[in-house]
C-alpha cells in the first residue's frame, strides 16, 4: 500500500465563545468575596471605573451604564419584588444598628478595628511557659515541644527522635512534657484520646483504678457494651452511668477553643422577609453588589486633549468598553441571581411558612425551565450563594432535595424532610419500644412515604445516629 500527502481545503462553521462571555459565565458563580477582589483589580486596571459611595454618588461627573431596568417584572402572586433600594425594614429583626457619631458621612465603620485580638493556642502556651520556673535545657525542650502542637491540642512527635535531635535524653524531654500537661486548658500535649482524657480526670482527680479501666476501654463505650465496661470497671450500673456522664463532659479537643483564624461570617445574598400584603419580599443584598460608575468627565476630558487615533485614545475606548461591558455583567449576573431566588421561594413557600417537614423535592432543570436559562446557569448562580429566610440563613444548593415517591400516589417527598422526620423519630422513641430500620420504613409508609430500607439506613449513618442495638442499650442504661 502506497502512502501520499495531500492538502485539502475545506468550510466548517462552529460556535466559539468570545473572552467576555467566559467572562461574564465566570463571574455568575463567583461568591461575594470573590467578586469583591475581581472588581477590586477592574477598578485598578481601568481608569474610567468608580466605586459608587454608600449613598449612590461619587465625586465627580459620573454615570451608570446597565441595561434594562435592575428590578425583574411582575412574578406569581405570592411573591413581591422589590421596588426601590436600600434596607427593607422587616431585616430589622435579624440586624441590629449602633450609633457611631465619631465616623464620618459617609463612611461604614470597619467592625474588625473593634474588635479584641485572638489569641492562639501558640500564644497561650507560650505565655505559660515563660513564666514557668525552666532551666535553659528545659526551656529549650518545652519550646520544641510547643512547636509540634496541633491546634486540637494534641502532640503528635516521636519523643525519642525529638531528644535526639536536640542531643537531651529522652528522660528529660518527658519530664518536660509532664510539666506542660498540666498547662491550660487541661488536656493538651497529649498524645492520644485516652491520654487527654487522663489528664483531665487526675486535674479533677477522678482517675482512680475503676476510671482508668472505663479509659482504656473508649472502644467499648463507643459501642455500648456497658455489661462488658460493668465486669472491666467492676462497677454496678449507677456507678458506670456516673462515670460516663463524666467523661461526656471531658473536651476531646482542648485547643479548639482557641481560634487560630479569625472567624468568617456569612453575607446572604438574597433576603427574603414576609410581605406586609401576604407572600414574601424577595431583595438582593445591597452589601454583596457592588455599584459601579463609569467617570464621563474624566472619559471626555481625555479624549479632548488626545489626538483621534493615538494610542492614549485607543486605550480609553478600550477602558470604555470593557467598563461598559462590566457594568452589564454585574447588572445581569444580579437578575439572575434574583430570578433564581424567586423561583426557589415559589416552589419551598411551604417550607418558609411551616419549617424542613414541608421541604419539597426540586432540581435545577425546574427552575432553568421556570425561568428559560440553562441548567449550568442554575447551578453557577446557587454555588456558594446565600439567603437569608426567617427560618435562618441557607445556601441556594439546600432547597435542591431528590424526590422520594409518594406511597399513595400524591406529591413526592423532598429527600432532607423524609431525614429530618426519621431524625424526629429516633429522637422521641421510648427504650423500651426502639425503632429498627424496618420499624421506620413502616412508620414511613404510614406517612405516605414510599422508601426503601436500605435508604432508611443511608440517610441514619448520614446523621450519626446509631443504630437500633446500641440506641437500645444506651437508652436502657439511661434509665
Amino acid at each position: 500500500m502506497e502512502s501520499s500527502a495531500s492538502l485539502l481545503q475545506r468550510q466548517k462553521q462552529s460556535m466559539v465563545a468570545a473572552p467576555q462571555l467566559i467572562e461574564s459565565i465566570r463571574l455568575l458563580q463567583l461568591a461575594h468575596a470573590e467578586l469583591r477582589q475581581f472588581v477590586e483589580q477592574e477598578i485598578e486596571k481601568n481608569p474610567l471605573l468608580e466605586l459608587a459611595s454608600n449613598d449612590g454618588g461619587a465625586s465627580g461627573d459620573v454615570s451608570s451604564i446597565s441595561g434594562d431596568d435592575p428590578h425583574i417584572g411582575a412574578r406569581a402572586n405570592d411573591v413581591d419584588e422589590p421596588t426601590g433600594g436600600g434596607t427593607p425594614e422587616g431585616l430589622m429583626q435579624w440586624k441590629s444598628k449602633r450609633d457611631t457619631p465619631n465616623i464620618p458621612a459617609g463612611a461604614s465603620p470597619v467592625l474588625d478595628d473593634f474588635a479584641a485580638p485572638t489569641e492562639t493556642l501558640h500564644d497561650h502556651v507560650t505565655r505559660q511557659i515563660a513564666l514557668t520556673a525552666f532551666t535553659p535545657k528545659e526551656r529549650l525542650i518545652a519550646g520544641e515541644l510547643a512547636a509540634h502542637l496541633e491546634d486540637t491540642g494534641y502532640l503528635q512527635v516521636n519523643l525519642s527522635e525529638l531528644a535526639g535531635s536536640l542531643n537531651v535524653r529522652e528522660a528529660d524531654v518527658e519530664r518536660v512534657l509532664g510539666t506542660l500537661q498540666r498547662f491550660d486548658p487541661p488536656g493538651i500535649f497529649a498524645r492520644t484520646l485516652s491520654e487527654c482524657l487522663e489528664i483531665q480526670l487526675r486535674q479533677r482527680d477522678r482517675f482512680d483504678p475503676a476510671m482508668a479501666a472505663l479509659v482504656a476501654n473508649l472502644e467499648m463505650l463507643a459501642q455500648r457494651k456497658f455489661q462488658a465496661l460493668k465486669r472491666h470497671c467492676g462497677v454496678d450500673e449507677d456507678d458506670l452511668l456516673d462515670m460516663w456522664h463524666e467523661i461526656r463532659a471531658l473536651d476531646p479537643k482542648p485547643g479548639n477553643r482557641f481560634q487560630s483564624a479569625r472567624p468568617e461570617f456569612i453575607i446572604p445574598d438574597v433576603w427574603v422577609l414576609p410581605s406586609p400584603g401576604g407572600g414574601w419580599q424577595i431583595e438582593l443584598s445591597p452589601d454583596t453588589l457592588p455599584k459601579l460608575l463609569i467617570n464621563q468627565t474624566y472619559f471626555a476630558e481625555v479624549s479632548r486633549l488626545s489626538p483621534q487615533n493615538s494610542k492614549d485614545q485607543t486605550f480609553l475606548n478600550e477602558c470604555f468598553q470593557n467598563a461598559n461591558w462590566l457594568i452589564r455583567s454585574l447588572d445581569h449576573r444580579a437578575k439572575t441571581i434574583l430570578k433564581v431566588a424567586a423561583e426557589i421561594v415559589r416552589h419551598q413557600d411551604a417550607f418558609l411558612e411551616n419549617g424542613v417537614a414541608h421541604l419539597r423535592p426540586l432540581n435545577l432543570r425546574t427552575v432553568a425551565d421556570a425561568i428559560d436559562v440553562h441548567e449550568s446557569t442554575v447551578s453557577r448562580v446557587t454555588s456558594n450563594k446565600y439567603m437569608l429566610t426567617p427560618r435562618g440563613v441557607f445556601e441556594l444548593k439546600y432547597f435542591f432535595t431528590a424526590a422520594i415517591a409518594s406511597s399513595e400516589g400524591g406529591d413526592a417527598h423532598s429527600a432532607e424532610a423524609v431525614r429530618h422526620r426519621i431524625k424526629g423519630m429516633v429522637a422521641v422513641e421510648s427504650p423500651d419500644d426502639v425503632l429498627s430500620d424496618d420499624d421506620i420504613v413502616v412508620r414511613l409508609k404510614e406517612a405516605g412515604i414510599d422508601i426503601a430500607r436500605r435508604t432508611v439506613t443511608k440517610y441514619r449513618e448520614a446523621m450519626n445516629i446509631p443504630s437500633s442495638v446500641q440506641r437500645r442499650r444506651e437508652r436502657r442504661f439511661c434509665l
